[in-house]
């Protein structure tokens, strides 16, 4: 099956020299969910607006549902929903009529029973009647996201969808995405709430000065770059590791009271069992043992600090 997505050799280089995007290859199937994660100015808005085509690429080619985002503009762009980071819309329209009408402006003839599922799903039907300037910011951002739904894309882009908005809606919105996901909807998020991309993606990429420096499985993500840590609490501290276990990954912390031993998921010996053996020879005794893993923060912050 073909991508539903397909960008090749993308650039993008701004009068003045400026260079947005720096040769971007990446390729997005189906009712797949991706969250692109980068530091602020990395060019994740810059992609977004290049396949929706807001700005003209310098090079390369982009695909979406197999037509050209350039020759066959029409067909793309009626198969393309867009949520932009700008809370733009009219603040004198009802919330009804605003997302009506961008239904009728990709041609698609009045659907009322859509437009109200649109909006329950949305937590926006007893706002309905209610003019745009009277909401609140995330009450907004509710109805950018009925607007982009309305002409029922297939493909939908979310630049940074939840900023702003409580921790509820944020969940809500999340649960949103999994049904469209579920519906054959592909998503595009990008965000800076790294635990959003966790909790709902199926890939992450990371990009960094307008060049994607990783794309992967979200899950194989975590296991080939995740660190785990065995965290020991001892009954009494140490001043030093001693020479025993210094070629174990370990940190003495909390003053000497706490020992952390960093390993290797993917290794075919931990080394855990070895490590405790030597501690119990030692007469090192612990009161609590746990272990810790990884966040995608975690690796998202170590990526970017390599990249640099």
């Amino acid at each position: 099956m073909k991508p539903i997505i397909q960008i090749t050799n993308l650039s993008k280089v701004y009068t003045g020299g400026f260079q947005a995007l720096d040769n971007i290859n990446l390729s997005i199937n189906k009712a797949e969910i991706v969250a692109l994660l980068g530091p602020n100015g990395a060019g994740k808005t810059t992609l977004i607006s290049t396949i929706c085509g807001i700005i003209n690429a310098s090079s390369g080619q982009v695909t979406v549902d197999c037509h050209d985002i350039i020759s066959g503009f029409r067909h793309t762009r009626k198969v393309i929903g867009l949520v932009p980071q700008e809370l733009t819309t009219d603040s004198f329209e009802t919330v009804w009529d605003t997302v009506s009408f961008s239904r009728g402006l990709f041609g698609h003839k009045p659907n009322p029973a859509f437009i109200e599922k649109t909006l329950k799903d949305l937590s926006l039907w007893d706002k309905k009647d209610n003019r745009i300037m009277e909401l609140s910011g995330g009450m907004k951002r509710r109805v950018m996201i009925a607007k982009a739904l309305s002409h029922e894309p297939t493909v939908l882009f979310l630049d940074e969808p939840t900023a702003g908005v409580d921790v509820e809606l944020r969940k809500d919105m999340w649960q949103l995405v999994r049904q469209l996901r579920s519906n054959g909807v592909t998503i595009i998020l990008t965000t800076h709430y790294i635990e959003e991309a966790e909790e709902i993606a199926d890939r992450i990429g990371v990009i960094k000065n307008g060049q994607l420096i990783l794309i992967e499985d979200k899950v194989k993500l975590m296991e080939k770059l995740g660190k785990k840590q065995l965290i020991l609490d001892l009954k009494a501290s140490l001043t030093t590791i001693p020479a025993a276990i210094e070629n174990f990954d370990v940190q003495l912390q909390d003053q000497g009271k706490r020992l952390v031993y960093t390993y290797d998921t993917s290794a075919e010996h931990t080394g855990i069992a070895t490590l405790l053996k030597h501690l119990s020879e030692l007469g090192i005794q612990f009161t609590d043992l746990k272990t810790d893993q990884s966040s995608l923060e975690d690796i998202f912050v170590s990526l970017v600090k390599e990249s640099v």
